[in-house]
C-alpha cells in the first residue's frame, strides 16, 4: 500500500516544532509524498502564531519541488458547542483545518460532552478531519463520533504520534480498536497523520500503517492512498 500524502505536519510557527515548512517539502519529497498539508497550530495554543499567518499561506505555490502544498491549520476545539479559535478572513484561503483536542484550550467534559463538542465542530465548513480522537483523558463515545463522521463527510484521524512509546495520550491504541472497528463497520474513511513535528517524521506512518494491518482495518477507507479520494473530502 502506497501512501502519498501527510497533512498533519508542523513546522517552527506552532511554537514547539523544529522545522521550516521547506525543510519538510524536502523531506515530502525524499520520502515520496505527492502531496504536504502544513497544519499548523492555531493561536490559542501556548507559543503558536498570530492569526494573520494563516491568512498569508496564500503566496505560497500550490506546488513546490513537485509537492503539491495543502494549505491548514490544526484547529483547537474550545468548547461543547464546537468552537474553535480561528474564523474569518484568516481561513478563507485555507484548504482545510484538522479540529483536535489539546490539553491547554480545552477541559474535560465527560465522555458526552467530549462528544458533543467535537460532533459539533464537524459542522464548521473548515473542518474536514478530527485530529487524534484517541486520548483516555478525554473520553469519547465511538458510536456517536463514527456516525457522525459519516453524515457531515468528515475524515477522523489516525494519529502515528498517538501510537509511539513516548506519546503523552492516553490509551490511544485501545480507543484506535473501538474506533476502527466501528468506521469498517460504517464505511467511514480515515486518514493517516504523522502529526510531525520534526522533518524526520514527514510521511512516517509505520506505527498507524501496522495497527491498522494488525486488526485488518479495510486499505479502502483509508484515503492516503489516493488523491482522488482526499478531493471528495476537501471539496
Amino acid at each position: 500500500m502506497r501512501l502519498i500524502m501527510d497533512l498533519h505536519t508542523h513546522t517552527t510557527a506552532s511554537g514547539h516544532a523544529y522545522s521550516t515548512l521547506t525543510e519538510n517539502i524536502m523531506a515530502a519529497k525524499k520520502n515520496g509524498l505527492k502531496i504536504l498539508g502544513v497544519s499548523d497550530h492555531a493561536p490559542m495554543m501556548p507559543g503558536s502564531t498570530h492569526s494573520f499567518h494563516f491568512g498569508n499561506l496564500r503566496i505560497i505555490p500550490e506546488y513546490v519541488e513537485g509537492i503539491r502544498v495543502l494549505k491548514g491549520v490544526e484547529l483547537n476545539i474550545l468548547n461543547e458547542a464546537g468552537e474553535v479559535d480561528l474564523g474569518g478572513k484568516d481561513v478563507e484561503t485555507l484548504d482545510y483545518g484538522i479540529a483536535s483536542i489539546h490539553v491547554p484550550c480545552f477541559s474535560d467534559l465527560g465522555r458526552d460532552g467530549n462528544t458533543l463538542a467535537t460532533i459539533n465542530t464537524m459542522k464548521n465548513p473548515l473542518v474536514k478531519i478530527i485530529g487524534h480522537p484517541d486520548d483516555g483523558r478525554f473520553p469519547l463515545d465511538y458510536e456517536k463520533l463514527v456516525k457522525a463522521a459519516k453524515e457531515h463527510h468528515v475524515l477522523l484521524e489516525v494519529n502515528n504520534s498517538s501510537l509511539k512509546p513516548t506519546s503523552y495520550r492516553e490509551n490511544a491504541a485501545d480507543n484506535y480498536k473501538i474506533m476502527l472497528k466501528l468506521c469498517a463497520e460504517y464505511g467511514v474513511s480515515i486518514i493517516f497523520g504523522s502529526d510531525a513535528h520534526f522533518t524526520s517524521d514527514i510521511g512516517n506512518f509505520e506505527k498507524a500503517m501496522a495497527f491498522c494491518e494488525e486488526i485488518g482495518f479495510p486499505k479502502e477507507l483509508i484515503v492516503n492512498t489516493s488523491e482522488e479520494k482526499l478531493m471528495s473530502f476537501l471539496k
